[in-house]
């Protein structure tokens, strides 16, 4: 298939290329299958799942934090690294900051999930809890890089995070499943970005789809009005995807690149997480599930087509799973 090649992009195509067989095999070719009862149920003409949990961070922020530090590793030697999350992006920083010896602080808010706060402090991070939610964390964590020296890692800032996520999509192109519509969680924008990014040069056909929280909508405001729209504050059960500061660069990366965002509300979250438990036996928290999610809150839109989407994260607690899943919380 011939690729075609836009105006230049912040994101190298060759560099996503060289993602897709370099990032740690723990990371690559993640299973990809239709799910029939899903599909089924949700009316769809076809929807393949990509599934980004079955690895050990349980998230795909494996792929973009493992390609940052190759093509970063002889630049940061021996500097303090730094990052802000809601949980899952500092996992995948504790992970290979672990793997290289390298020292961690990680800032995340003070009601973030304390299973993801306890796997990054497991791998060696020393986690800070400051702030009412991501944004504040960010905060904090910009002002300790300016005191101290150490340097700040931005999810969805540097281009080798997306094109290290833009690896998901050489897979699901090189699975040999056609599709129309790819929808894709919507937080700091390094997955759209890099997903969509390989996409629309190697099947421009395919819509690429972002999917955000409709009480965390500023990234999907950003790119509606070309120019980063902030919000006061966040709304939602999707932790991963509660953005009310957007990242310039990634806003950039978005244009010529989505063809829509759509929003959902935290009715629609909860349903499609029971509703992918039920259907397929999976696990997925809010974020990761928001394309199923947009499947119930624009069905008419969207029913009948050939799908795709990522489910991109499974990070629960027993209380989350008991809450949001209808499971005791107190099972083994």
């Amino acid at each position: 298939m011939p690729i075609i090649e836009t105006p230049p992009h912040r994101l190298s195509l060759a560099n996503i290329e060289s993602a897709a067989t370099s990032i740690h095999p723990l990371f690559r070719n993640s299973p990809q299958f239709e799910c029939e009862p899903l599909t089924q149920a949700l009316g769809a003409g076809s929807l393949l799942l990509k599934l980004e949990t079955a690895n050990p961070l349980r998230s795909f922020k494996g792929r973009g934090a493992d390609f940052f530090m190759q093509r970063n590793a002889a630049a940061l030697a021996g500097r303090t690294l730094v990052c802000a999350t809601a949980g899952n992006w500092g996992q995948a920083m504790a992970w290979v900051c672990r793997a290289r010896g390298w020292p961690l602080v990680v800032y995340s808010a003070l009601n973030a999930n304390p299973l993801k706060v306890e796997r990054m402090r497991a791998m060696g991070a020393e986690v800070r809890q400051v702030g009412d939610d991501f944004d504040a964390a960010k905060d904090a964590a910009r002002r300790f890089c300016a005191e101290s020296g150490a340097v700040f890692v931005e999810d969805g800032c540097d281009a080798a995070i997306a094109e290290g996520a833009g690896s998901i999509g050489v897979e699901l192109l090189a699975g040999g499943d056609s599709f129309d519509s790819v929808l894709l969680p919507l937080g700091n924008g390094a997955l759209l970005t890099g997903v969509g990014r390989w996409i629309k040069a190697h099947a421009p056909a395919v819509q690429v789809i972002g999917v955000a929280a409709a009480g965390a909508d500023a990234m999907a405001a950003s790119w509606r009005a070309g120019r980063v729209v902030d919000r006061d504050a966040v709304q939602t059960i999707a932790d991963g995807i509660a953005v009310r500061r957007p990242v310039p660069e990634a806003v950039a990366d978005m244009a010529g690149t989505v063809d829509d965002v759509l929003l959902v509300d935290e009715p629609a979250i909860e349903r499609a997480m029971r509703l992918v438990y039920t259907c397929a036996g999976l696990v997925v928290e809010p974020a990761g599930v928001v394309g199923i999610a947009a499947l119930l809150a624009h069905a008419s839109a969207l029913r009948g087509r050939r799908l795709a989407t990522v489910l991109c994260g499974s990070n629960l607690t027993d209380a989350q799973m008991a809450r949001w899943l209808n499971l005791r919380g107190d099972n083994p």
